[in-house]
């Protein structure tokens, strides 16, 4: 196992067994951990079976409920550092992230070409395609605010498609990351970026889900506007 992908679910079932033959086609060292929040759909059996199919190349992390992306992703870098992967990524389910792109992401970390790897949608190159304006208007306000309140070169903090080498997540306590929303997306990038780590955008096409309904809510935008100034405080004494 050197790839391991990280998708976290929640009654996903029009997408799941549709995305996980796409990112194994990827490469034979490609693995990927599903973190289901107890789907009530049946995502889980369609886990089963693509288990079944791949045997030692799809694992699950079920949990009790939904618990939140955040918390979905620090369990899978958890189960990823007890493995034997080099790269680790963050992946959504609904195809917004495209596998082909995922494939970008693995030449850059394979190549040594960076620590950390971001699919930007707001770099030269990066694209948006059917978000509604207000979703537009959000995600890119978001990022101008954090870029000015942390000084964090990064575009697209807020992006959520994302490879990591393992000695980032060995490097950070992972234990302290506290957030679920956006806001999660934005403190790993952070402590990954004052440990040192080099962090390389690279332009990806982002669309909107195929299928399925979004979780996106207003709890999550408050989360990251107030959880960009708690990391920035907390690092200013640490």
């Amino acid at each position: 196992m050197r790839h391991l992908v990280i998708i976290p679910t929640y009654n996903e079932v029009e997408n799941i067994s549709r995305i996980v033959p796409e990112v194994l086609k990827l490469s034979e060292n490609t693995s990927i951990l599903i973190v289901d929040d107890n789907s009530t759909d049946g995502t889980l059996d369609s886990i089963k079976v693509l288990q079944d199919i791949n045997p030692n190349r799809v694992f699950l992390i079920r949990r009790a409920g939904k618990l939140g992306l955040g918390t979905a992703y620090i369990e899978g870098f958890k189960y990823s550092l007890k493995t034997e992967a080099s790269f680790i990524y963050e992946m959504d389910a609904d195809f917004s992230h495209a596998p082909s792109d995922l494939q970008k992401l693995m030449e850059i970390l394979e190549f040594d070409q960076a620590d950390v790897v971001v699919g930007s949608r707001y770099v030269a190159g990066g694209k948006l395609v059917n978000w509604p304006f207000q979703r537009k208007l959000i995600s890119i306000s978001g990022s101008i605010y954090t870029r000015l309140i942390t000084w964090m070169p990064i575009k697209d903090p807020t992006a959520g498609f994302i490879g990591y080498k393992r000695e980032v997540l060995a490097a950070i306590d992972l234990n302290k990351i506290s957030f679920v929303g956006y806001a999660f997306q934005i403190q790993m990038k952070f402590e990954s970026w004052i440990r040192g780590f080099r962090i390389k955008e690279i332009p990806i096409t982002f669309k909107d889900r195929e299928a399925g309904t979004s979780k996106m809510s207003s709890n999550i935008v408050k989360e990251a506007a107030l959880g960009v100034l708690i990391m920035k405080w907390r690092s200013m004494f640490s």
